[in-house]
């Protein structure tokens, strides 16, 4: 068993003014999505101005499809009961897969200004994302959130506040399969000239899978508990048709050519 390392989930603490963690994993992710967009961005015939352009359209479908998706996924009974709650960010959290939406409704708004087709948008931020989520799962981690089961493997951790039982760092798995694992596989993947929707295709699949097999071993949401059957969680449920789109979008890709203006750009 390994002790759970104590992070104050404040950084920088000046009188009033205080700076979280969790926050700057935020930044972490954004500037990083920045400096990689800015290499590549002559590829689909964007400036670096225009990058900065597009992560603050998609910092709004992040914050905002969050939230919503929150509300709506896990906490419907507390909007209808109370919705301003909706607007009190720091009680209960974002949804990723809001976010996701949010962030696809942004690159479509984004896409229509440049004139640029949608999924050569979409394959160019999906290599950008994985170091912010990653970064973000850190966060959970240093702000005791997203508890994993208990286990009997040597790197179990007692989850602070839920007794001495050694439980999955759940977090730490996600920053890895869902930021390490899977910026190498599209950074990868995204190289060499690809036929249109496969790397938008390869993200939503590969993040469904380790996302789906991460809510093995963490706790459902406390208020919502299973969905079904005493094991799926609504982790796994939101997650399902996301893999089922990634399957269907790879699966068209394979029909379509290679932009040729695209892959000049690559060489």
């Amino acid at each position: 068993m390994i002790a759970y390392p104590e992070i104050d989930p404040v950084a920088i603490s000046l009188g009033p003014f205080q700076v979280h963690w969790y926050g700057l994993m935020y930044v972490v992710g954004f500037v990083a999505a920045w400096w990689l967009g800015g290499k590549r961005a002559a590829r689909i015939g964007l400036t670096r101005d225009d990058i900065g352009d597009l992560l603050f359209y998609a910092a709004i479908g992040v914050v905002v499809g969050g939230r919503v998706g929150y509300a709506l996924f896990y906490g419907w009974e507390q909007l209808a009961a109370d919705p301003l709650w909706i607007f009190r960010v720091w009680d209960g959290g974002m949804s990723f897969h809001g976010g996701l939406l949010g962030v696809a409704l942004a690159a479509w708004w984004f896409a229509r200004k440049k004139n640029l087709a949608y999924l050569t948008l979409t394959d160019f931020i999906a290599p950008l994302a994985p170091i912010g989520l990653g970064a973000g799962r850190i966060g959970n981690f240093i702000n005791h959130e997203l508890p994993g089961r208990v286990t009997s493997l040597p790197w179990g951790m007692p989850f602070p506040g839920m007794g001495p039982e050694p439980r999955h760092p759940s977090a730490l798995y996600e920053a890895l399969l869902e930021g390490a694992v899977l910026f190498v596989l599209l950074w990868w993947i995204s190289a060499k000239p690809q036929r249109r929707g496969l790397v938008s295709g390869v993200f939503l699949l590969a993040y469904g899978a380790f996302r789906f097999l991460v809510e093995f071993v963490r706790l459902p949401d406390a208020h919502i508990g299973f969905i079904a059957f005493g094991w799926i969680t609504m982790g796994m449920l939101l997650t399902l048709p996301m893999m089922l789109c990634g399957a269907l979008l790879i699966a068209w890709s394979q029909k379509q050519s290679v932009d040729v203006k695209t892959a000049a750009k690559q060489v």
